[in-house]
């Protein structure tokens, strides 16, 4: 069959998603024939032009005429945005790929992990760093018990583009339109790898931080000119830290600031267990530090063989693959298995493309993202440890 997208959002996520749909036929042959049907939005001429670039056939303005008539709803909106049409799709029994956040606050998320359950459709919380190359191997070096026990998970996410207090104000610095600011925009992913790599989160000890309370609003050209700036509030944290403790006993530090000077997008990843350790850095995707018992040091390697992950379907070793990959390689394992619920069933059921049986991450791990999120900032405003419901 070919599986029909439908996009609500066109601009950074929209944009990385019609990618990787265009890049799935020239790499992935055994990937499901993918229609990009139809790109939603609200701006009618700003979506004519996206839908031209991105390669989609219709646009609508509403949400509530697509849901129903796609195989694959794809919610890019803002993050308050995510739960009554991501709800609405589930209704209808159409798969939902979700933008994480899962939601903005935690009612939200399980709302929509509920609605996932009652569907019995694949869903998927977009953690596209579950699919660098670097990250899978380290879950197979994890797994075969080559790092032994595990003792500390040490994650942070750094960024700078907030460091200037006159860079403008966007839904990312509200609470009502986006929950909490680095803690969900770019802690959520840390505290995904550390489950999808080492365990759940049990309890946590987190500290939240804005240093800029108020920014200018852009395009405010009138006020610019009588020397009266528009500024809005900025009701979120530009920062947070967290200690936590993991199943089993492990040890962690979360941190993430959009205030890093210097730090681009830094996503870092350390674990350390009796028998080695290993180190990631985002800005070096294709790069893993391992240290194994009886070395002196570590050892980099560079994951870009034929049988490292994913990477068969590329280029030669060492030609190095990118961040767009990620949602290349992301939306051929949901695709993949939405085209084989719906080759089993109808809607329900199927398999990711490598046999593994439900896809993940899906809408209980961002459930799951969502509860750490909601225990941290519960712990910052209660100033004490706090066990993750």
């Amino acid at each position: 069959m070919t599986v029909r997208v439908g996009v609500l959002g066109y601009r950074f996520m929209g944009k990385a998603h019609a990618n990787a749909m265009a890049r799935l036929p020239m790499f992935f042959p055994d990937a499901p024939d993918v229609e990009r049907h139809v790109l939603v939005g609200r701006d009618e001429d700003a979506l004519a032009d996206a839908a031209d670039r991105l390669g989609f056939e219709n646009t609508a303005t509403d949400w509530r005429d697509v849901v129903e008539e796609v195989d694959a709803f794809y919610n890019l909106g803002p993050n308050h945005v995510h739960v009554e049409p991501s709800v609405a799709a589930l209704k209808a029994g159409t798969p939902v790929l979700c933008e994480k956040p899962l939601a903005n606050d935690l009612d939200g998320a399980e709302r929509m992990a509920d609605a996932a359950e009652d569907a019995g459709v694949p869903t998927a919380t977009a953690f596209n760093y579950r699919f660098v190359p670097a990250i899978r191997y380290a879950k197979n070096l994890i797994e075969d018990g080559a790092l032994g026990e595990i003792r500390h998970f040490r994650g942070r996410y750094l960024q700078d583009w907030l460091a200037d207090p006159e860079a403008p104000w966007s839904w990312r610095n509200s609470a009502e339109m986006a929950g909490s600011g680095a803690l969900g925009d770019l802690g959520a992913h840390t505290i995904d790898l550390a489950r999808f790599l080492v365990g759940d989160v049990e309890r946590v000890s987190g500290h939240l931080r804005t240093f800029v309370d108020e920014r200018p609003v852009e395009g405010d050209e009138d006020g610019a000119e009588r020397g009266e700036i528009e500024t809005r509030p900025v009701t979120v944290d530009d920062a947070y830290s967290a200690q936590a403790e993991l199943e089993g006993g492990t040890m962690a530090t979360f941190e993430a600031s959009r205030f890093s000077t210097g730090h681009k997008n830094d996503h870092t990843i350390e674990i350390q267990g009796s028998e080695g350790s290993l180190k990631f850095s985002l800005e070096r995707l294709n790069e893993l530090e391992v240290l194994r018992k009886g070395n002196r040091g570590y050892e980099t390697i560079l994951v870009t063989e034929a049988d490292d992950p994913y990477v068969e379907h590329w280029w030669p070793p060492g030609h190095v693959l990118g961040w767009e990959h990620t949602f290349v390689h992301e939306n051929y394992e949901f695709l993949s298995a939405v085209d084989g619920a719906a080759s089993e069933t109808g809607r329900g059921g199927g398999e990711t493309a490598d046999g593994s049986g439900d896809y993940h991450p899906n809408f209980e791990d961002g459930l799951a993202v969502q509860r750490v999120l909601s225990a941290i900032q519960e712990s910052d405003e209660r100033g004490e440890w706090v066990e993750v419901a």
